[in-house]
């Protein structure tokens, strides 16, 4: 049986996938950018599978054809689907029952959600090598560490540095790596090393894709339901106990956050799993300005896309200021302001 696309715009049939997932327990992800399906004589979906980015996931298959081979096919096309479109380094979500298929095709397990997922590469050195690469930046005393995206980055972003900074002899700042708005990763990462250049005991690292990617993390960068954000931000902080350990990290530290439903949601999944890892979770209290209000990137992005850098220029380091202010950033602000909405979810 052949596998065929199924396009978002054909609702009929999507609503068919949807309740073949629903048969397994699997939810439609809100945020895919390829289907397919292999059908029976009648055009019923029989089985599926779907792919965002370099993730795969949404896997099922009917019961009364399950055995016929037709999950290999599926995975085969989407293999392949993938690799035509750049994605070489792929990733897979899939239910624990599932993963042993997907190890006998060659992928390795990274991390899992007890009871909710697995999540696996088809490198089998990916994760490993990754980890190896950080054991070399260990540094001696006690050691903390960061996650952020600093976009862009703030006196707010400033503050919480400071403060692990402060209280450790050690901080590892892990910046996030995608380009995932207006803002690039190269600029956000330079206006933070310019930013902390001052500050001898802070080691800058790169995320990957191993720590709130649109692989472990999607809903970070895209909206979605709170269930999967739970599920999300539960495997990107396996992922993180696993870096923090190669890197003998006692603290997390994260800036307190009233109005980001993910980041409110991230602060909470944290503050429970950490400590149970002998890891500290230090939720700092945003940075206040004289006025009470506190520092916020969404703030800053609202000021460029209004044409008003001024109405932030408080809340920013000269350095993030100045790049603002140079021709160099005309790009980035011509970006900002075509976007609709600049504020995080």
């Amino acid at each position: 049986m052949a596998v065929s696309q199924v396009y978002q715009s054909d609702k009929r049939t999507m609503a068919k996938i949807k309740a073949l997932l629903e048969r397994v327990d699997i939810t439609l992800d809100e945020h895919l950018d390829y289907t397919c399906a292999v059908f029976d004589e009648e055009g019923e979906p029989i089985a599926t599978g779907s792919a965002f980015g370099s993730t795969l996931r949404c896997f099922a298959v009917h019961p009364a054809h399950q055995g016929e081979g037709l999950l290999n096919e599926v995975i085969t096309h989407l293999m392949e689907d993938r690799m035509a479109k750049g994605h070489f380094h792929l990733f897979v979500y899939t239910k624990p029952g599932s993963a042993k298929f997907f190890k006998d095709l060659g992928f390795a397990e990274i991390a899992e959600v007890p009871g909710f997922l697995i999540f696996l590469e088809n490198r089998r050195d990916g994760f490993s090598g990754y980890l190896k690469r950080l054991e070399k930046k260990k540094q001696p005393g006690q050691a903390a560490a960061i996650v952020m995206n600093a976009n862009p980055f703030t006196l707010g972003h400033r503050y919480l540095i400071e403060t692990a900074a402060k209280e450790n002899d050690a901080v590892h700042l892990f910046l996030l790596s995608e380009d995932a708005g207006p803002i690039p990763a190269r600029v956000r990462h330079q206006l933070v090393r310019d930013g902390v250049a001052d500050l001898p005991n802070v080691v800058i690292h790169e995320t990957g894709e191993y720590l709130i990617s649109s692989a472990t993390f999607p809903g970070y960068f895209l909206k979605s339901e709170e269930k999967i954000l739970r599920t999300q931000a539960r495997l990107d902080t396996a992922l993180f106990v696993r870096i923090a350990k190669a890197l003998d990290v006692t603290a997390r530290y994260v800036g307190h956050e009233p109005h980001s439903i993910v980041t409110g949601i991230y602060n909470e999944i944290l503050s429970e799993a950490l400590p149970a890892q002998g890891i500290q979770c230090r939720i700092i209290p945003r940075k206040e300005l004289p006025d009470g209000r506190v520092i916020s990137a969404s703030a800053v992005r609202q000021a460029i896309h209004d044409g008003d850098l001024d109405r932030v220029a408080h809340m920013l380091p000269e350095t993030t200021l100045a790049y603002f202010r140079s021709p160099e950033a005309a790009p980035v602000v011509a970006a900002i302001r075509r976007e609709q909405d600049v504020v995080h979810y």
